[in-house]
């Protein structure tokens, strides 16, 4: 009797047990890699389509605060026609503006809060518990390590929720992703343009020397740190939390992803690990925890040894740091600090 299947998810569980993408690095060379990185390139580039067409930022800081020895502002600019974005700016009370300070971009992950627990906001019992949950406060963590940090709201999320429930019982980012696919607009390519436009307004920091600027994010926000870092060379260091494992297991088997963290065919040609091969000879930092619920670890650490390949074929295996942390989905705040001291 023939092997009958009706389920969908049986259907692509099956497809993608095996699946190759087409320019998953194979190398083992410094010429392998940089042939491949350079093809690699050009397709990651046209998989994500086209970027908005820029426009003035016209930055506002809307106010400054000092608090236990951190200057809070609260920042607002453009980043294409018809969308701003909001973000929260810390730097420690005592930076110099002469442009010889580091920063850092940090960017939230799919939660109810978008940038404000990330930025050390612990005004209400939820937000203080979203902070527990995840050590998610790293944009406060930085800044009390002496960089100047900015934390954007992604779109959908924060202020940008509209609302936040427009669509009952759907996930806005997949109901938006849907709408821009009809334009042929992604929104993680619309993320990844406004983490550029974040870089932008950073140059335009007194405090920032444009050498010295990196990037971090948990779950959704290492989405953003490993596409962003791939597409923007001025990102010099990046910091991954919780997120690189395989398509296969968290995109295909577990569907644990939304609309806002993938473009279409992207596995088809690429592993999470490639995309982050794509950032290499700079400097990354993967932090994985071994109770992660979200991400589990074996599968994280198979993400790992990929791009491990990778940075050792590049000629660099020594700027691919890991933390294995006996923590949750979480920031570990462990070697953090050590790496972005080193390569900022």
């Amino acid at each position: 009797m023939a092997n009958r299947n009706f389920s969908m998810i049986g259907y692509f569980d099956r497809l993608a047990k095996d699946w190759q993408p087409l320019m998953a690095f194979q190398g083992t060379t410094r010429a392998d890699f940089a042939a491949w990185q350079q093809v690699a390139r050009e397709k990651f580039f046209e998989l994500l389509g086209d970027f908005p067409a820029p426009v003035d930022l016209a930055a506002e800081v809307i106010y400054s605060v000092e608090e236990d020895g951190l200057i809070r502002e609260r920042v607002i600019f453009d980043s294409e026609q018809y969308m701003s974005v909001p973000c929260v700016v810390l730097r420690p009370a005592d930076m110099r503006e002469d442009k010889s300070g580091a920063a850092i971009l940090c960017s939230h992950g799919h939660g109810p809060f978008g940038k404000e627990p990330v930025a050390g906001n612990a005004t209400t019992p939820a937000l203080a518990a979203n902070i527990a949950q995840h050590n998610y406060n790293y944009g406060e963590h930085m800044a009390r390590a002496g960089y100047l940090t900015i934390s954007p709201d992604l779109r959908v999320f924060g202020e940008r929720c509209d609302g936040g429930n427009p669509y009952p019982g759907r996930d806005p980012c997949n109901v938006h992703f849907i709408r821009g696919a009809m334009l042929g607009i992604y929104t993680l390519t619309l993320n990844i343009w406004d983490m550029k436009c974040c870089i932008d307004y950073l140059e335009t920091r007194l405090e920032v020397d444009t050498e010295r600027i990196g990037m971090m994010g948990l779950s959704q926000g290492g989405t953003m740190t490993t596409f962003a870092a791939a597409a923007e060379p001025r990102i010099k260091a990046a910091d991954i939390i919780g997120y690189l494992n395989p398509w296969e297991r968290f995109g295909i088997n577990r569907a644990n992803l939304c609309g806002s963290q993938m473009v279409p065919q992207i596995f088809k040609y690429f592993d999470t690990s490639d995309i982050a091969g794509l950032i290499a000879p700079r400097p990354v930092l993967i932090e994985m925890g071994v109770h992660d619920t979200c991400f589990p670890i074996e599968d994280q650490l198979t993400g790992f040894e990929t791009l491990k390949q990778i940075y050792q074929a590049a000629g660099v295996p020594e700027l691919l740091w890991a933390d294995i942390h006996p923590g949750e989905h979480a920031f570990a705040a462990n070697k953090a600090f050590d790496f972005f001291g080193q390569y900022l």
